[in-house]
Order: structure tokens, then C-alpha cells, then sequence
């Protein structure tokens, strides 16, 4: 990537798709080149989150919000200590940021940290081709990077980047050293939380229920995660191909032998899913965004929750699966197309969701997954003093 920072809201940029199909607008954010894998997310806040989730790594973003960047950026709501997105593709950026807490504008914010973008295009056209060809590479360019290039240059460039399919990120994103995130209030419990892609906001929903929690990289080993002696162990979500993470779902493995209380999600229900013998495949064009329903087939409850996925687990809908820890079953499944959203053992303290609790940003529907995790640490705590 290729970046410079001045006047980027007047210089022209061209966004090329891997399939051929060409969107100009002007440069928004760096001035440069970039590549990665399209997607689009329909959330209509949480930008600046979304922008620093490490499991967007090696993705470009299209908003489907037309208005962007009116609540600027501010040093609170950022979940990593970047932003991970490869590009950025808005409708109509806004020209002056207006909120009280907000230190930035937007645009400065990408052009600060090198993210190259595009403003002015047809957003809403860009996502109607993804949802029909599904999510392909592409590449924005803008300034000394498309100025007197063919386009037939400039798709060859893109036909050449990586793919997703394959990709094995993780490590890239994850922490290098383990470090602890502190319980609010009184400890009740130890976790050791392997680090795939986390949010910053997941460890401190743990903390607020009195959850001491162990953010370890995601080369953690079996001995590494057992050294906290930790009450439960935790995947967080995270960017790439599952298929490819054999290292993370060998450590999951481990953990369900010995029957420490495990939870997973977003990437973590993937690992899950191969842990148990299942596969996974790669979706069309996946699910990114806020307003996704899903219903806990435990209650029959139907809840809106935010999401980052574009692999999912192929599980069977509607029978118990018999797996080498036990029985197995989908507990959660996205009402818009089926996907599998959650899975749990029937046999051992271990459950997984395919989306983002955490909720930041998004509703807080699913926020009861977190008790339901220390729940499953005292009932195992409670065995454990009997025995």
C-alpha cells in the first residue's frame, strides 16, 4: 500500500472489482492503493468500531449507510489499537464531524493511519452486486496509483491479490504477549481468553462479572492456557479461514478433554465446529453489521445482534449430533437464511455463538450469553468442591 494524506477529498479514485466492474468517485481517507476482500456491512452506527475489529483485517468495508463520519472519531470507542480494514467505500462522507465527544474527523482519522478509501459512489449498486456474485477481492486506487494506469492494469493487480479462502490470520492481528485484564469489583472466576482477533470490549464484559480475564496470543498452547489456572476458557472472534486454523481448534480440543468450561464466538464458534468433526464453508457474501436476527433455540427467544462473519459452521439444523466429547447441537441459527449461529455440547460445559455479544457496537440482545457462560463456571465450581 501506497499512501499520501493531503487533499484527498478532491483527487480522483477508481474501485475495481475482481469480476471487472468499475465504481469512480474521489479519494477518501489516504491516497494510494489497496486490495482486499470486498464486503459490505449495514450497520448504521458503530463506524469506529467496526473500523478497529481485528477480524476485519484484509477486508474492504462498504458501508451501505449513506451518510458516514457525522459523529467524527473520538479516543474512547476504538475496540483494537488500530484500525484493521484494508479500504474504506462510503456514499456521502460528512464534511464537518458533530459530536461532543469527538476528537477528529473521520477522513483524518483514515488518512492518519494509511487506510486508503473511496467517497462518492453508488453504495447501494456496489452492495446489490456483492449479494449477487458475492464477496470478491478488489482494489482502490487513487493519485500516482491510477493516474495514467489502464484499467485492465489496475484489474490485474487485483486478479493477483490473495484470496480469503485459505487465509490464516489470526496471529497477525492477536496480541504478541499475554497481559490481564482485571475483574470490576470482587473476583469471582479466572479465564484464559485466547486471543484470535479480540475486541476490547469483550474482556471488560467478562470483567464486569467479576471475571479476572488472561488475554493469551493466539500461539497460546494447552500449557500456556492451563498456567493461569483458569475457571474457563475463552476463543474470541477473529479474521480468516477456519479451515486453515488447525493450531486454535488442536488447543480447543485439549480443553474439551479435560471439561473446563469453554465459550467461543464469532471465530471461536468456527474453531468449535472443527473441533467437533464438523466442517466449514465460506458464505456468499456473509454477515456484517448490527441488525441481524437470530433466535436461541434454548428459549425460542429472537434477538438482534451484531455480526462479522463470512465462514460458517455446517452443521445439521435439526438433530442432536453425536461428536468424539459427546452429544452436539445447533442452539442458535440466523432467521434470514438459516446459517448456523450457535452451537453447544449436551455432554460437557461448552457453548459457541457466531456473532458478536459484546455488542459493541450493536444491541445488547445478546448480552445474556456472558451469564451464561459464569454460570456454567459456578456449576463446575460447585462439582469440583463435592468432589
Amino acid at each position: 500500500m501506497t499512501t499520501s494524506t493531503r487533499g484527498a477529498s478532491k483527487v480522483p479514485a477508481v474501485l475495481v472489482l475482481e469480476d471487472g466492474r468499475i465504481f469512480r468517485g474521489r479519494a477518501y481517507g489516504a491516497v494510494g492503493e489497496t486490495f482486499g476482500e470486498a464486503v459490505f456491512s449495514t450497520g448504521m452506527t458503530g463506524y469506529q468500531e467496526t473500523l478497529t475489529d481485528p477480524s476485519y483485517h484484509r477486508q474492504v468495508v462498504v458501508m451501505t449507510a449513506p451518510h458516514v463520519g457525522n459523529t467524527g472519531v473520538n479516543d474512547e470507542d476504538p475496540e483494537s489499537q488500530r484500525i484493521w480494514v484494508a479500504g474504506y467505500v462510503v456514499r456521502d462522507p460528512a464534511r464537518v464531524p458533530s459530536n461532543w465527544r469527538a476528537k477528529r474527523s473521520l477522513d483524518e482519522e483514515l488518512a492518519a493511519q494509511g487506510v486508503v478509501g473511496i467517497s462518492g459512489i453508488d453504495t447501494r449498486a456496489l452492495t446489490r452486486h456483492l449479494r449477487e456474485r458475492g464477496a470478491m477481492r478488489v482494489g482502490i486506487f487513487s493519485g500516482e496509483a491510477w493516474t495514467g494506469v489502464r484499467e485492465s492494469a489496475l484489474l490485474a493487480k487485483v486478479q493477483a491479490a490473495p484470496e480469503m479462502k485459505g487465509a490464516d490470520l489470526s496471529a497477525e492481528v492477536a496480541t504478541k504477549e499475554a497481559y490481564v485484564v482485571p475483574a470490576i469489583g470482587e473476583k469471582k472466576f479466572t479465564v484464559a481468553a485466547v486471543d484470535l482477533g479480540i475486541k476490547g470490549m469483550t474482556p471488560h464484559r467478562m470483567a464486569e462479572r467479576g471475571i479476572e480475564v488472561h488475554v493469551l496470543p493466539a500461539t497460546a498452547t494447552v500449557e500456556d492456557v492451563y498456567a493461569v489456572n483458569p475457571d474457563g476458557v475463552f476463543f474470541s472472534n477473529g479474521p480468516g479461514d477456519p479451515a486453515s486454523a488447525d493450531h486454535p481448534v488442536a488447543v480447543m480440543r485439549a480443553v474439551l478433554e479435560r471439561g473446563t468450561p469453554l465459550f467461543g464466538i464469532c471465530f471461536g464458534n468456527q474453531i468449535l465446529g472443527r473441533a467437533l468433526g464438523f466442517g466449514t464453508y465460506k458464505l456468499k457474501y456473509g454477515h456484517r453489521g448490527i441488525n441481524q436476527p437470530v433466535q436461541d433455540r434454548t428459549t425460542g427467544k429472537v434477538e438482534v445482534t451484531a455480526h462479522n462473519h463470512g465462514f460458517a459452521v455446517d452443521a445439521p439444523l435439526d438433530q442432536v449430533s453425536d461428536t468424539p466429547y459427546g452429544r452436539a447441537e445447533v442452539s442458535h441459527v440466523c432467521l434470514n437464511d438459516n446459517v448456523v449461529e450457535g452451537l453447544r455440547l449436551l455432554d460437557r460445559p461448552a457453548f459457541s455463538v457466531q456473532y458478536h455479544p459484546e455488542a459493541a457496537a450493536g444491541p445488547h440482545d445478546a448480552a445474556y450469553l456472558f451469564d451464561r457462560f459464569t454460570s456454567l463456571m459456578s456449576t463446575a465450581s460447585l462439582e469440583g468442591q463435592r468432589a
